[in-house]
């Protein structure tokens, strides 16, 4: 009677499994026994590797579950070997040579599988691989495991995951079916170089044991090295950290590092706290080298619909007198702040927020860099936003924020000359369906507006804010529809309506610093040329009404033309808007808080209100009138152009009616005819990009605005230019001209490494206002960069040196400084 029994070039063994048994083959119980230790094998096996895995991503952590969850009680194991065999003496079942076994998702291939039934082991031989459902790769010189899978060894382990990350071992024991111990373990989130497989990554770390607790879910690492290009850079006697099976585990975060004159050298060692699923606290305390310890504590929740955060840090100052005299930073001692962040999506439409920042004085959060309330210009709100279809609503209650040096005195500790905005709503409404064929919307704008303080800035006319509180509802209706002609001629007529009502309760003092502006610049408000541009009236009272209604028609004839090797588009553009004047018109006594900018130039030459905000409006009669001009040419080059003029033709210019701010002043806008204004830019099919855009005088073409750049790509590398030139608006606060020249550029130098540069230079004060220069590092697993900068002011000449850099590994984290003031001169 034979021993054992075997079947030679044996290709296909299908294992059905049927309601928890195996069917199919006559040596059921054998296959049956064979197809459960194959399996878990392949579950064992990726047990290790989460094991070993130092921050694989936690999308792979249930890796152990998902192979379980991917193998259903209907489903069939495949084996393909060259030979089986069956020993009854010994109990052993041997697949070998080419074996494949595929069940439920997980794939094994391996010279040669031995299963004893008298010990409960079995054994995998000879480059065995497993790739698993996600991806991962697992490969092993031998594989040996009990049947119960709690204890096992794996010889010459190496793992290759999804994403792009290694692992690897001399050889790896696992016991109890909870702890599981490598030996001369290696982790790194880098590729192994094709050419030269044996050359060591940009980072890795080596450690002589690694220790995965199942139970505790740590991994532990014994005497661990850190290499940076095969280079060692850090020893440690041990760390722990939570199993990538966890997703949040309360420890240490990545520490930082940073450096600055007036803080000194800084060490940042955070601690988090994973209390919930849903909720967290993240406690950061920092030294700093000349101003001692700042606490840092971040609470943060999640809800179905949102979530929120609290933020709130504080110092003592152990050196003040370390900072800039004249700075606030040089006036305190003790220094704390408050903030909170909160985003809540109600449903689809309607969303529910807020950001706001306390502190206990104007500049604490951006000197020490507060994640998230670092801003130097920064806006506290409270809002409430929907959007359905066509239709926009938007409620906000904010306040502004400068982070700014100035030292203040302990009554205008709130900084009181920046406005609180008690509310600011938006709506916006469009019909779906066409009205007398066109388009109908509606539009409604509120704003209140609460200041402590007269905002006026002595040595030039100009108040940017009222003290106390003012108001306005705007509410307006516009209606346009366009005509294409027989010609191709696009005429697009419009009709416009708008009412405001403002209310102003400020003090007697702004009543009488407004008194003052209008007797002092009364009939001397005055264009480029000399020529007066309007008067003042300083008409005050506590209520204004005015109306506007306009009918606007536009005409636009795009001609095509064509040749061999480029088409040209040449589109003539003419608008006409008729409106009548505006009441108390240039009167000082209505506050401008949301139009003090303006900008006249090709981008806004055809708009139907050339105001940025709704606090000024337009009146009379204007025309527009200009061309468009784009090109594309069959040899990749492309041309892009607009030019054109305004024409105030009746009725009171709104741009030659002074306001708190001179708004108009110097704009191009104040005289009938205005400057000219046109743009052009030209791509080129290397990838050079030219741009130029201007404002000429409209009798002198004398340049009184222009900006130009031009980017310049080479064999990787890239040039960046531009030129900047503003004439001078005395009226609206810049006595002088304002010219400044920009250059920058980066070299690659490398497949991995760059350098780059960046300057700006003042060409009015001949002040290098801004330089920068440095080099980086990057790669698909790290990223290294430095940065050296130099900055002076232009007004002061003080000099101030920084210096910056920050190192990212993939899958470990950041590490880096912020920019700080290496010296001041």
């Amino acid at each position: 009677m034979a021993a054992s029994c075997h079947c030679s070039i044996v290709r296909s063994y299908i294992l059905a499994a049927q309601g928890g048994r195996l069917v199919g083959l006559r040596r059921a119980s054998g296959e049956r026994r064979l197809q459960r230790r194959l399996l878990g094998s392949a579950t064992a096996l990726a047990g290790l590797l989460i094991a070993g895995a130092v921050d694989i991503p936690s999308a792979r952590a249930q890796i152990i579950d998902d192979l379980g969850a991917s193998v259903s009680s209907s489903d069939q194991l495949l084996l393909e070997a060259d030979t089986l065999t069956y020993d009854n003496v010994n109990q052993t079942v041997t697949a070998e040579g080419s074996v494949r076994i595929d069940y439920g998702g997980n794939k094994m291939v391996a010279h040669r599988v031995v299963y004893n039934q008298a010990t409960g082991r079995l054994v995998a031989t000879g480059n065995v691989e497993i790739v698993d459902p996600q991806g991962t790769r697992i490969f092993s010189d031998e594989i040996d495991v009990t049947d119960d899978f709690k204890d096992g060894f794996v010889a010459a382990l190496r793992v290759e995951t999804a994403d792009k990350t290694y692992f690897g071992a001399e050889s790896a024991e696992r016991r109890g079916g909870t702890v599981t111990t490598f030996v001369n373990g290696v982790y790194t989130a880098c590729e192994p170089c094709e050419e030269k497989p044996d050359k060591a990554p940009v980072w890795r770390i080596k450690s002589r044991r690694i220790i995965w607790n199942a139970d505790a879910k740590t991994v532990r690492f014994e005497k661990p090295r850190f290499e940076l290009f095969g280079l060692p850079i850090a020893y440690l006697p041990a760390f722990e950290m939570a199993d990538p099976t966890v997703k949040r585990k309360s420890g240490f975060l990545f520490p930082g590092i940073g450096f600055s004159d007036d803080l000194g050298n800084s060490v940042t060692i955070p601690y988090f706290f994973a209390l919930s699923p849903t909720y967290d606290l993240t406690i950061a305390p920092t030294y700093y080298g000349r101003q001692g310890f700042m606490g840092e504590v971040e609470w943060r929740q999640r809800f179905n619909s949102g979530e929120y955060s609290i933020k709130i840090a504080g110092i003592d100052q152990q050196e003040p007198t370390a900072f800039t005299p004249g700075y606030v930073d040089r006036t305190v001692t003790t220094r704390f702040m408050a903030g909170s962040k909160g985003r809540f999506q109600i449903n689809p439409r309607w969303t529910f927020g807020w950001d706001v920042l306390v502190q206990t004085d104007p500049n604490f959060s951006h000197t020490y860099g507060i994640g998230g309330y670092a801003e130097y210009v920064r806006r506290n709100q409270i809002y409430l936003t929907g959007i359905n279809d066509r239709n926009y609503f938007d409620l906000r209650f904010y306040k502004f924020q400068v982070q700014e040096v100035t030292p203040r005195t302990s009554a205008a500790a709130r900084d009181p000359v920046q406005p609180w905005v008690l509310p600011s709503f938006d709506y916006s409404y469009t019909v779906d369906e066409p009205v007398a064929g066109g388009e109908l919307s509606f539009d409604i704008n509120t704003q209140v507006i609460h200041r402590d303080r007269l905002d006026f800035l002595p040595g030039r006319p100009a108040v940017p804010g009222y003290d106390g509180t003012n108001g306005r509802v705007t509410a307006e209706a516009e209606w346009k529809k366009t005509h294409v002609t027989s010609g191709g001629l696009l005429v697009t007529p419009s009709l416009h309506a708008r009412i405001d009502g403002i209310g102003v309760d400020t003090s007697a003092a702004a009543m009488g610093a407004v008194g003052t502006m209008a007797g002092g610049i009364s009939g001397a408000a005055y264009s480029n040329d000399g020529t007066a541009y309007g008067a003042v009236a300083a008409d005050i009272r506590s209520s204004y009404f005015r109306a506007m209604a306009t009918a606007g028609l536009e005409a636009r004839w795009p001609v095509l033309f064509s040749t061999a090797s480029a088409t040209h588009v040449l589109e003539p553009i003419a608008q006409l808007f008729i409106r009548p004047d505006v009441a108390h018109a240039g009167t000082l006594g209505i506050p401008n808080e949301d139009a003090q900018s303006l900008v006249f130039d090709a981008s806004t030459l055809f708009e139907r209100d050339k105001f940025s905000g709704y606090d000024r409006i337009e009146s009379g009669v204007r025309a527009n009138l200009g061309f468009r001009y784009s090109g594309s040419f069959a040899n990749g080059w492309a041309a892009n152009a607009i030019f054109g003029q305004s024409y105030h033709l009746a009725g009171d210019n709104p741009f030659a009616s002074p306001d708190l701010v001179n708004v108009g002043a110097f704009s191009g806008l104040e005289t009938d005819v205005s400057d000219f204004v046109g743009m052009a830019s030209v791509t080129s099919p290397g990838g050079v990009i030219f741009s130029a855009g201007g404002r000429f005088d409209e009798k002198t073409l004398a340049m009184r605005r222009a900006e130009t750049s031009i980017s310049i790509p080479f064999d990787g590398h890239r040039i960046n230019a531009g030129y900047t030139f503003i004439d001078a608006q005395p009226l609206y606060g810049f006595a002088a001209d304002r010219q400044e020249v920009t250059l920058g550029g980066r070299a690659q130098l490398h497949e991995y490494w760059s350098v780059f540069a960046s300057g700006t230079y003042d060409l009015v004060s001949d002040t290098l206002a801004s330089s920068s220069f440095g080099f980086a590092y990057d790669d698909e697993c790290f990223n290294y960069s430095m940065t050296f900068s130099r900055s002076q002011n232009t007004i002061s000449q003080a000099v101030s040196y920084s210096v910056g850099f920050t190192l990212s590994f993939r899958t470990l984290g950041d590490i880096g400084t912020s920019s700080g003031a290496l010296g001041n001169n």
